[in-house]
């Protein structure tokens, strides 16, 4: 009879608090994985930041490359150079390493091309073609500076066959000022959004990190070695840096398809060596940061005494 007294009088209350725990922990449980989302959703859009910085200073530098590559140099030859002796000129010149590429332009096609420009032939009022015969090629990136133009043209000048040597100067000199501005502006970005994104990622961590600061301490009590404590925070700093950056990388990755799609011409400076890159710059970033400023975090709060958790 006592039994039964004994359990109708505590059995509500038994329920009532497995109830209101079991409530606890899911709550507990529901903002941890809020928490987690939030965190990851954060650093995802610092990544994608980070990732377009490194995406531009990469595709940048394909276009200063594909901009210089398209320079046109003309060598216009004497008016005694035959086409056999052109054509071996053209062979030798595919040789020197500062030629991408090359065409040889006749007489006979210089003279058409003007014919139909101006409506009238000018072989009719000079008895001759009065136009030369030219070489047109494009310089490898490397060499489309001013300097290396200038000794190039000394060494062809030096064939007998060569009347003069034309290119553009002035284009050539603002194109190249041009894009050493344009890198040192995108170097200095770089570095400052590096700069800003570690801040960030790293308030946001420490966040995560801070609501759990007294199991960290309470682990430290019973004796848990520091690397033991750590280990599961830069685990999960790990697994968010990883999402994070998978999720930058489709974000970045539909951009760059909703643009080719708008021109895809621009397959010309975005090639699959800069998604590469972007991408794994992603992933490294996101890993490395999280959990770099995971470890800072949990050593801070290591190191602090108990009377110190109720003062921050």
């Amino acid at each position: 009879m006592e039994n039964v007294d004994f359990f109708v009088t505590f059995a509500p209350n038994l329920v009532y608090y497995s109830l209101k725990m079991g409530k606890n922990k899911r709550k507990k449980r529901s903002r941890g994985s809020l928490q987690l989302i939030t965190t990851c959703i954060s650093t995802a859009l610092v990544l994608i930041l980070l990732g377009m910085v490194v995406f531009t200073v990469f595709t940048a530098r394909n276009l200063s490359s594909y901009v210089k590559e398209n320079l046109t140099v003309t060598m216009m030859l004497n008016d005694e150079t035959t086409e056999p002796e052109a054509q071996q000129l053209c062979e030798k010149l595919r040789t020197r390493p500062y030629i991408g590429s090359l065409e040889y332009i006749t007489k006979d096609s210089v003279l058409a091309e003007q014919t139909a420009e101006m409506g009238i032939d000018p072989s009719e009022f000079a008895e001759q073609n009065p136009f030369l015969s030219s070489i047109e090629f494009q310089l490898k990136a490397e060499y489309a500076n001013s300097d290396s133009l200038k000794w190039i043209s000394e060494e062809l000048k030096q064939n007998q066959k060569v009347n003069e040597i034309v290119y553009p100067q002035d284009l050539i000199d603002s194109v190249n000022t041009f894009l050493k501005k344009v890198s040192l502006v995108l170097l200095v970005l770089a570095a400052l959004l590096l700069f800003v994104s570690f801040s960030l990622i790293n308030n946001t961590v420490r966040l995560g990190i801070y609501a759990r600061r007294f199991s960290i301490h309470t682990m430290k009590l019973v004796g848990a070695s520091w690397g033991f404590i750590r280990w599961p925070f830069i685990k999960r700093a790990i697994g968010m840096g990883l999402l994070a950056g998978i999720i930058a990388i489709a974000v970045l990755g539909t951009g760059v398809w909703l643009l080719y799609r708008y021109d895809p011409e621009v397959t010309r400076v975005i090639t699959p060596q800069v998604l590469l890159v972007t991408g794994v710059a992603v992933l490294v970033f996101g890993i490395i940061i999280t959990t770099f400023c995971s470890w800072l975090s949990v050593n801070k709060f290591l190191r602090m005494k108990a009377s110190e958790l109720y003062q921050i």
